[in-house]
């Protein structure tokens, strides 16, 4: 080595690097979101027959202010919801129909003061009984006494409520009145049956078919005529002495129109309540003087249900009747929630008899 050359310390060879796998920054843990709870509901998105009744799966609502959610046992199947459904009456699209039901309440929301979670309960003239479950308004909702199973509850609230406020107070019937009871075997008129007994009168009851006669006599009326032309005044005039009936309840509207009116005695009143046959056509006010100053009227069930008040008076008095035996509900037809086209097809064909249930529970 020169002199001008620098010394060099010789160097340790490098030691190899450890190698190292890179990781995988850790994804951060979410929250998951529960899956929203859902309820099996029948819907109607169009107007039609009973094949727009189509059972699905909607959310399962929650109450707000003044509100409850009741888990049925049963709905009630009524014309009104044939009525909505066919869009004779409209309503907005899609709904769930369904004026009448009973059930458990499960649910309550802020401000609710008239039921409380686990109130057995029943409701009339609310929409969305087509249901598992359906959201109410808490004040509309009437406590179903002990003793009353809400199948029998559901099947009486709405119809037992109409037969009420028609035979006491449209016309409140006296003791030894004949009356007339059109679909004297219908839900409505085997319960108005029974009323007008319990008030001392007489029923003078019209049925289609042999079967349904049977059942109004069961129910309590006097004589059951068929619809043959004729056949109802001349009833009437055999209980009556001629006079006339002292009133006409009249759900079925145009086809019996007129014969009910011509079954009246002087000052008698016809209560049309529904037109399940069609709706009565126009007709000249002075027929009502010739026949004897008679009152046609157009009652309404939710114009004598209009405050809470009034609701639990009439409906306590209802269930309390049916609970006591005072007052049969019969149910003539069960269908699954599924079945609601089939209840709705035979309600129209009139071959149902006394109440149809939807058992949605």
């Amino acid at each position: 080595m020169s002199a001008s050359e620098p010394s060099v310390t010789p160097t340790a060879l490098a030691t190899p690097a450890t190698s190292v796998t890179p990781t995988t920054p850790a994804t951060p843990t979410l929250p998951t979101t529960p899956a929203t709870p859902t309820m099996k509901a029948i819907q109607v998105g169009r107007p039609g027959g009973p094949d727009v009744l189509e059972l699905v799966d909607l959310p399962r609502p929650s109450p707000g202010p003044g509100e409850a959610l009741v888990r049925l046992a049963a709905a009630g199947v009524n014309y009104i919801d044939v009525y909505l459904r066919s869009g004779q009456y409209p309503n907005e699209l899609p709904f769930v129909p369904g004026q009448e039901g009973a059930g458990t309440v499960v649910e309550v929301g802020p401000g609710v003061r008239e039921v409380a979670v686990g109130d057995t309960v029943a409701w009339a003239n609310l929409p969305g009984a087509y249901a598992e479950y359906a959201l109410l308004r808490a004040d509309r909702l009437v406590p179903v006494p002990d003793g009353l199973a809400p199948d029998l509850a559901a099947a009486a609230l709405l119809q037992g409520m109409t037969a009420h406020y028609l035979c006491h107070d449209t016309y409140p019937v006296r003791a030894g009145d004949a009356v007339v009871v059109h679909a004297a075997a219908g839900g409505v008129g085997m319960l108005l049956t029974q009323f007008v007994r319990l008030r001392g009168g007489t029923v003078i009851g019209t049925a289609s078919t042999a079967a349904k006669a049977a059942a109004a006599r069961a129910a309590g009326a006097a004589e059951v005529v068929d619809y043959r032309p004729g056949a109802l005044l001349e009833a009437v005039r055999r209980h009556t002495g001629g006079l006339g009936a002292a009133a006409v309840f009249d759900g079925i509207g145009g086809p019996t129109f007129d014969e009910s009116l011509a079954a009246l005695r002087p000052r008698g009143v016809l209560a049309v309540y529904g037109q399940s046959g069609g709706a009565v056509p126009p007709f000249d006010p002075q027929r009502l003087n010739a026949g004897g100053s008679l009152y046609v009227t157009r009652p309404n069930l939710a114009h004598h249900v209009q405050d809470r008040a009034e609701l639990l008076r009439r409906g306590t008095a209802v269930l309390r009747l049916v609970r006591d035996g005072q007052l049969d509900v019969r149910v003539g037809q069960r269908f699954p929630l599924s079945g609601a086209a089939d209840a709705h097809a035979a309600l129209e064909a009139r071959v149902t008899i006394a109440k149809t249930l939807l058992i949605c529970g």
